[in-house]
């Protein structure tokens, strides 16, 4: 009886590190769902970005091609209207420049997050592996555990 007691004990506490190992594995998906959202809204933000900078590429070689339609009319407006177009055209490469970075920036930020999820999610395949491998011991000590039982009964 002692060695049934101390048997249904054991068998008690792998039942209770099972279930804190299942709960573990929902806490691990849950993290890596975060992570692919994240990925997700990341890629959305490089794309929106992406056609910003397209839009401002069209608009500076709509100024450029502006310019010198002016410069062609008459020199004296020609003269005003370039510092002008020179003017949006310095913007515009400045906001297109800051544009390109922030684009750079991006694709560095989610080529670290991917890099991030696939470490996090190799982690977790290994931790699952682990845990499974832990699983199957357990099952087979368990089933040692009630052929001996059985045996001595």
């Amino acid at each position: 009886q002692e060695e049934k007691k101390q048997l249904t004990l054991k068998v008690e506490e792998l039942e209770r590190k099972l279930e804190s190992t299942s709960a573990q594995n929902i806490e691990f998906l849950q993290v890596i769902a975060k992570r692919e959202e994240s990925i997700h809204q990341c890629q959305l933000r490089l794309e929106e970005k992406s056609r910003e900078c397209s839009s401002l590429a069209r608009q500076l070689e709509m100024a450029i091609e502006d310019a010198k339609r002016q410069v062609e009319q008459t020199r004296e407006r020609a003269v005003s209207r370039e510092r002008a177009a020179q003017s949006k055209m310095l913007d515009l490469e400045t906001q297109l420049s800051r544009n390109k970075t922030e684009l750079n920036q991006l694709h560095r930020s989610k080529e670290d997050a991917e890099r991030r999820y696939e470490s996090r999610l190799q982690d977790l395949r290994d931790r699952l592996e682990q845990s499974e491998s832990t699983n199957r011991s357990m099952q087979n000590y368990v089933q040692f555990l009630k052929s001996s039982y059985d045996n001595v009964f």
